[in-house]
């Protein structure tokens, strides 16, 4: 855990997530956090199309050939579920082989829900690339135009997640997931579950244009430093 991890407090845990949404969001906030999304998901679709191209051609070799994009359902604000778009850096049926190793599936349940990428036989060589330099979350930038996600906020989770925030999570749904948060910039997958619940929660309490951009271009240095990537 760093300083800027041990120091964080998020709000108490009881408050309601409508309060909440009302008190710590204002209308031009929301609107201008909105056009920047549209605006910043057009332009990383235009800029990262050659690596779309790229990629895709990757796809028709190997033990990477099969389906360009894998899509999971991931809850989004108020509960609501929706379909994340990632490249696959996985082999087909990667759920299922990985939990038919019930010492393996344990260890990741136990490990906050990932393994390092040399003892899990769910990735690909390919997928090992594209995930050191997260160019996996690329399509990610279709959910943020279809207003699923937000090009900043908490990382979209799974169900099994979910319980990890027991009676803080409609703290957590009050706000669309983003692609890039502050738990990211933080430590990423070098912090634990209960300190990552906490960071994102404190961005759910005090998000604001200066902190969004903050993270945008914090971002930037975390994904070049390959800093926590899994």
């Amino acid at each position: 855990m760093n300083a800027e991890t041990s120091k964080i407090k998020s709000a108490p845990s009881n408050t309601p997530a409508s309060v909440l949404e009302n008190v710590t969001v204002s209308p031009i906030y929301s609107f201008g956090k909105r056009s920047i999304d549209i605006i910043g998901a057009i332009l990383g679709l235009l800029i990262s199309s050659p690596l779309f191209l790229a990629i895709s051609f990757m796809y028709c070799f190997g033990e990477s050939k099969g389906p360009l994009f894998f899509k999971q359902q991931r809850y989004g604000k108020n509960g609501k579920l929706f379909y994340i778009y990632k490249f696959r850096s996985m082999v087909v049926n990667a759920d299922k082989i990985l939990k038919q190793n019930e010492v393996l599936y344990q260890k990741y349940i136990q490990n906050s829900y990932k393994l390092e990428q040399d003892e899990d036989p769910r990735i690909t060589k390919a997928g090992s690339f594209l995930r050191k330099f997260s160019l996996d979350e690329l399509p990610q930038f279709i959910n943020v135009l279809k207003g699923e996600m937000s090009l900043v906020g908490p990382r979209p989770i799974v169900e099994e997640e979910l319980k990890e925030y027991k009676h803080r999570r409609h703290e957590l749904l009050a706000v669309k997931p983003g692609m890039t948060g502050y738990w990211q910039v933080c430590g990423r997958s070098d912090v634990g579950y209960p300190e990552r619940v906490d960071l994102e929660l404190y961005y759910v309490y005090h998000r604001s244009f200066f902190l969004d951009i903050k993270i945008l271009i914090q971002t930037l240095f975390v994904v070049i430093s390959k800093k926590g990537a899994y």
